[in-house]
């Protein structure tokens, strides 16, 4: 092999470790219900995809280069690639974190579902949300969008720069700050909805403590509930997608 081959196979090994990396904790490409070999391909097929793109830029990195500098390039690659996968990840942890939230409120905490992302089984309202949102990812094509976001990421996060612990504790902070405030936001009718039942019921305990009041009224909180998540689950869906997309156009 020549000194020009090798650096061009090094150079698109690179954007496997940015890309492969991020891919592995993006939502949609990160469920364990897709094979591994699956996921393998997938990554290895989109840094082909978008290697015309970023070979010109990291190739001049590489070329002449000695060992320990290319093992810095790695190393710094993986992280990069881990921490915008992160950003992305941390959106469907915030919103599976409001999907408990809403189904707590609703009656329906204990109604464990199929567990999509997750080994373990978690509410069905949950699960219900993340499928749909993973879903909608796709049918949005935002999915195309995140490969011109990790295309834009060498600019905003050049290899050469290696990988800021500094900045990067600052971003995933400020993001995580901004996706649990969208998932508390869009889940606040649900909370609303549970302190003014919970209250109701207890007020009627007090007054009737000789009638299982919380037996009785258990089916008309979970209608209630039902009726409420049906209600604004459309708009709960529309303002989380533009929030993620945004996240993606924008970087």
């Amino acid at each position: 092999m020549t000194a020009e081959l090798s650096d061009i196979v090094f150079s698109l090994f690179l954007i496997f470790c940015r890309i492969g990396t991020c891919l592995l904790l993006m939502p949609g490409f990160s469920s364990s219900r897709v094979p591994l070999q699956v996921r393998l391909f997938l990554a290895f097929a989109v840094s082909l995809a978008l290697s015309p793109a970023l070979l010109p830029v990291l190739q001049p990195l590489v070329t002449g280069s000695g060992d320990n500098a290319r093992l810095a390039l790695m190393v710094s690659e993986i992280l990069n690639g881990l921490f915008i996968g992160l950003l992305g990840r941390s959106f469907m942890i915030a919103l599976q974190f409001a999907g408990y939230v809403i189904a707590n409120s609703i009656g329906m905490g204990q109604a464990m579902g199929v567990p999509i992302d997750d080994q373990s089984p978690v509410p069905a309202v949950a699960s219900l949300v993340t499928l749909t949102a993973t879903t909608l990812i796709f049918v949005l094509n935002l999915h195309a969008e995140i490969a011109r976001a990790l295309v834009a990421s060498y600019s905003a996060m050049p290899a050469s720069a290696g990988f800021s612990v500094r900045g990067s504790v600052a971003n995933i902070t400020d993001n995580l700050d901004e996706a649990f405030l969208l998932c508390l936001r869009i889940s606040s009718p649900f909370v609303l909805y549970g302190v003014v039942v919970n209250f109701a019921i207890g007020l009627a305990n007090k007054l009737t403590p000789t009638i299982p009041i919380y037996f009785i009224s258990l089916p008309f909180v979970l209608a209630g509930g039902l009726v409420l998540f049906g209600y604004v689950i459309s708009d709960f869906l529309v303002l989380f997608m533009q929030d993620f997309e945004q996240w993606v156009l924008t970087g």
